[in-house]
């Protein structure tokens, strides 16, 4: 727990600027910075920037110039201390006079890993910390699994009905729900839907602003499935272009190829059971409205188990109201 109000001010800086950057970075962690001067003025803030361009901490360091000598950097991921299509965070800081570093999350990656080290044999004091991030918990998990985290999303009615029995499903969530939910597009890697969901409500896949433009940051648009989606069935898929993959563990190893690292699956039934039958649902987002329908479409094409001792359990991480909705956010629970 950082109590020293200086940091603690770089600390919510540098989380907020790797949360800005997130889903304009992958395959690189988006990562945010911050520079203290040595009378710990906060003199340099930055986001890692799109792969090819520089890191966190070089554009941190870029803001705070001279003031940035013997000062302190506050990092959300260790400094990698490799070279790659740039140069090692962890020599940018020494050679710009850095006297401390605090980072939350070591590197993963075993060619990035070392930062540290090597900062400390540099004479720079490099300290671990306890933080919540939240922007980069999905890249951290990439790298763990080999493959993009995956995040079922969908929307229910109190009584877990996703459409009504005549396949309508629009509106079920109001107004502030349905921003939020194109506000987190925006941060994805990609989207994904089954191509019954393409044929039936041909979806546009995107993240629109509250006037309907589009945000600058855009997901890739995803579609499994055997069936084909034609022009005339799903035209604002085709106007904006997709990519097709029969099945899914083909799709994430194509996306993963691609630099995708944090993937959104949005529909439908048979493409939820299916993520959840192969072990691919890392999170879930439920946004449940206060409607009841008393029959329906479920989330799930069918049941994950005969028993209790068979359900997919996962962990509650928050609930945020969202004007008469309510999301539940949840993480996969580990088994031991």
């Amino acid at each position: 727990m950082i109590t020293d109000p200086a940091l603690r001010q770089a600390l919510e800086a540098a989380l907020e600027s790797g949360d800005l950057v997130r889903g304009t970075t992958s395959p690189n962690p988006p990562v945010g910075a911050a520079i203290l001067s040595a009378e710990g003025e906060l003199v340099g803030v930055g986001g890692t920037q799109p792969p090819g361009g520089p890191h966190a901490e070089v554009i941190a360091l870029r803001a705070a110039g001279g003031r940035a000598r013997g000062g302190t950097a506050v990092v959300t991921l260790e400094p990698c201390n490799h070279t790659g299509r740039t140069g090692p965070c962890s020599q940018a800081l020494i050679d710009a006079g850095i006297a401390r570093v605090f980072f939350v999350h070591p590197d993963p990656n075993d060619a990035a890993a070392g930062g540290a080290d090597h900062l400390r044999a540099h004479g720079v004091e490099a300290t671990r910390i306890d933080a919540h991030v939240p922007a980069l918990r999905p890249w951290l998990a990439a790298v763990r699994l080999g493959r993009p985290h995956v995040t079922l999303k969908f929307a229910q009615t109190l009584d877990g009905f996703t459409a009504a029995l005549d396949g309508t499903s629009r509106w079920i969530t109001g107004e502030v729900a349905r921003r939020r939910v194109h506000e987190d597009r925006r941060r994805r890697d990609a989207i994904v839907v089954g191509t019954g969901t393409a044929l039936a409500d041909n979806p546009s896949l995107t993240a629109r602003t509250a006037d309907g433009s589009l945000y600058p940051e855009q997901p890739r648009r995803v579609v499994i499935g055997s069936r084909e989606i034609p022009a005339d069935a799903a035209p604002n898929l085709h106007r904006l272009g997709f990519e097709r993959h029969p099945e899914i563990s083909a799709a994430l190893a194509a996306l993963w190829e691609a630099g995708a690292r944090d993937v959104l699956v949005e529909g439908g039934a048979r493409l939820a059971s299916g993520f959840l039958a192969a072990g691919y649902v890392d999170a879930v987002q439920a946004y449940v409205a206060p409607t009841l329908l008393g029959a329906g479409h479920g989330v799930l094409a069918g049941a994950v188990g005969e028993t209790l001792a068979d359900a997919a359990r996962f962990t509650l991480e928050s609930v945020t109201r969202l004007g008469d909705d309510v999301l539940y956010e949840m993480t996969r629970k580990e088994v031991h």
